[in-house]
């Protein structure tokens, strides 16, 4: 299920600045500060990954105000179990990580 797949860096930024309503331009900022520069996201390639996460039911696009160009969007229920999920997938990789580290630092 898709839903169980590891996501992109990007895809996890962009999930995690969404926590809290956002638009285009504030993720594209969050989710470079979170990730301390590794992520800088495109306006292309960041409204095409909103478009597929709303396709999939783990964002929504909030109304728009009249007379505002701007599109914010929200995580919903769906999108902060993947997020979860994903959060859980990662520190089951750091912790197995560190545990065969520290076994082979010991031998």
């Amino acid at each position: 299920m898709i839903e169980n797949m590891a996501l992109t860096e990007s895809t996890y930024y962009i999930l995690l600045s969404l926590v809290s309503p956002q638009h285009g331009y504030g993720i594209m900022q969050q989710a470079e500060a979170l990730s301390n520069g590794r992520v800088r996201l495109a306006a292309g390639t960041l409204y095409g990954a909103l478009s597929a996460m709303v396709d999939k039911g783990w964002i929504r696009q909030l109304p728009v105000e009249e007379g505002s160009r701007k599109k914010e969007y929200q995580l919903t229920e769906k999108g902060r179990s993947v997020l979860g999920n994903e959060v859980a997938r990662l520190r089951e990789l750091a912790d197995n990580g560190e545990r065969i580290l520290g076994m082979a630092q010991e031998e």
